[in-house]
């Protein structure tokens, strides 16, 4: 039970890794809000939780609303009583090189991608303020950190969160807030599908990684398991890169 005790609130929790993240959260104690646009595969998840005899409410949350944020944050101390561990994971895609992408596409990613972790992180700060600190999670991506032949516009949103998550990190550290980043490598997940169906891409991320596999979300989400828990008492400003080895090449 490594977050027994506390409250945890992940924004695209409904499926893929934002549901893995919820699942074993819960399944470590903590009661747990995972938030989405995607209410029906949300509640799903949140009846999972439960049958497995764990802790979680959906909620509706589009992460690029800062009045539906708030709600949310204010619902979920008002359903819990506390909160302890922001999970912002809620991202889109974007599969275009510079030339190709579109600037309401450029638009989009940033907003989801990088406005939507930012309002998760500014306006959780204040309830894990009052709770004496906590840990914020943003899912960033090993597209965060090195680049590659396509998805310029996700490249700069997941590079837009992981230099936020350390000024974050240093802004808040006095006050016992703890604030890292994820960087997945390639997973196979729901937003992963379409382009893992394509032999051609699959076999070619594959051949990329090390450990000759691609991830699952429960890889990723026992990364962010560890970060939310008091395992990770002294790392802050960090990045937890979950890749199969791809990116030490």
């Amino acid at each position: 039970m490594r977050v027994e005790g506390k409250v945890a609130l992940v924004s695209g929790g409904a499926r893929g890794i934002g549901a893995a993240t919820s699942k074993l959260l819960a399944q470590e104690g903590a009661a747990v809000v995972l938030a989405d646009v995607l209410e029906a595969e949300g509640r799903a998840t949140e009846a999972e939780i439960a049958e497995a005899g764990g802790r979680a409410t959906f909620m509706l949350l589009d992460v690029t609303d800062e009045e539906n944020w708030q709600r949310v944050i204010d619902a979920t101390v008002a359903t819990y009583g506390r909160l302890d561990v922001v999970v912002n994971n809620a991202g889109i895609s974007g599969r275009a090189n510079v030339e190709e992408t579109q600037a309401e596409t450029w638009d989009r990613v940033m907003d989801v991608n990088g406005k939507g972790v930012f309002l998760g992180t500014k306006l959780a700060i204040p309830e894990l303020r009052k709770a004496g600190g906590g840990s914020i999670i943003n899912i960033s991506s090993i597209y965060g950190i090195i680049g590659s032949e396509t998805s310029a516009a996700y490249h700069a949103s997941k590079g837009a969160v992981r230099i936020f998550t350390k000024a974050a990190a240093i802004q808040y550290a006095s006050e016992g807030i703890r604030v890292n980043s994820v960087h997945p490598g390639f997973v196979d997940s729901p937003m992963t599908a379409a382009s893992h169906a394509l032999p051609e891409v699959h076999n070619l991320r594959i051949e990329r990684t090390p450990l000759g596999r691609m991830g699952t979300p429960e890889d990723i989400a026992a990364g962010i398991l560890y970060l939310a828990s008091e395992e990770s008492s002294f790392v802050t400003g960090s990045e937890l890169v979950i890749d199969g080895g791809m990116t030490a090449r």
